[in-house]
C-alpha cells in the first residue's frame, strides 16, 4: 500500500497493489488493517455507488456539515474521472484551496477525502462507476454544497462550464463566501 501526500493539508491519495495477467487484475481496495498500519483509522460504515452515462456530468460541489461530517475513500471502478476537493476548514494552511485528481479504473487510484473539504467530480468518458466509502451515514439536515463556479476559488474544470452535465440542485449551491461555514480546522 502507498500512500501519497497532496498539496491540500490532510488529503492522501492511496495506491493498493494490483496483480494483473491475461485474465486481468485483483486488488484489496481497502484492508482496515492495512490502513491502520498507514495511520489511516477511519470506521467507514457505509458504501455509496454512482453511475454516471455520459461524460461531461458534474457531481459537486458536496459534503455534510459538522455533527454527520463524512470523510470518503473514493474510487472510480469503471471509466476516468477528474475529482476535486476545496478545502473549506477555516484556519487550515490550504483554506479556500482546490486540486483536481484523476480518478480511474486503469490507475486504481483511491482518493482520502476528510471531514471539511467540498467534493465533487466530472466524467471524462462514459459510463463511470463512482464507489465511495464514508464514515458517516447520509443526513438531509447536514447535507450541504458550494457552487462548482465560484470565482473566488477559481476550479479549472477540463471542459468548457456550458457543456457540463448537472442536477438542478448543484447549480443552486452559494460560494464559499456567502456559505455560512461551520467548519473549523482541527474542530471537526
Amino acid at each position: 500500500m502507498n500512500v501519497l501526500d497532496t498539496n491540500l493539508q490532510d488529503v492522501k491519495i492511496i495506491e493498493m497493489p494490483v496483480f494483473g495477467d491475461h485474465r486481468g487484475f485483483f486488488t484489496e481496495s481497502y484492508a482496515k488493517e492495512k490502513f491502520m498500519a498507514a495511520g489511516i483509522a477511519i470506521d467507514f460504515i457505509q458504501d455509496n455507488h454512482s453511475l454516471s452515462v455520459e461524460p461531461g456530468v458534474l457531481r459537486g460541489m458536496h459534503f455534510q456539515t459538522p455533527g454527520k461530517a463524512q470523510t470518503k475513500l473514493v474510487r472510480a471502478t469503471t471509466g476516468v474521472i477528474y475529482d476535486v476537493l476545496v478545502d473549506m476548514r477555516v484556519g487550515s494552511p490550504t483554506y479556500g484551496k482546490w486540486e483536481g485528481y484523476i480518478l480511474s479504473e486503469f490507475n486504481h487510484r483511491q482518493l482520502l477525502v476528510p471531514k471539511g473539504f467540498a467534493h465533487g467530480f466530472v466524467t471524462l468518458t462514459p459510463n463511470c462507476n463512482v464507489q465511495y466509502k464514508v464514515d458517516e451515514y447520509y443526513s438531509k439536515e447536514n447535507d450541504g454544497g458550494i457552487a462548482f463556479n465560484d470565482p473566488a476559488i477559481g476550479i479549472i474544470w477540463p471542459m468548457p462550464i456550458d457543456k457540463l452535465i448537472l442536477s438542478e440542485k448543484d447549480t443552486q449551491h452559494p460560494t464559499l463566501a456567502e456559505f455560512d461555514n461551520p467548519f473549523i480546522y482541527g474542530k471537526i
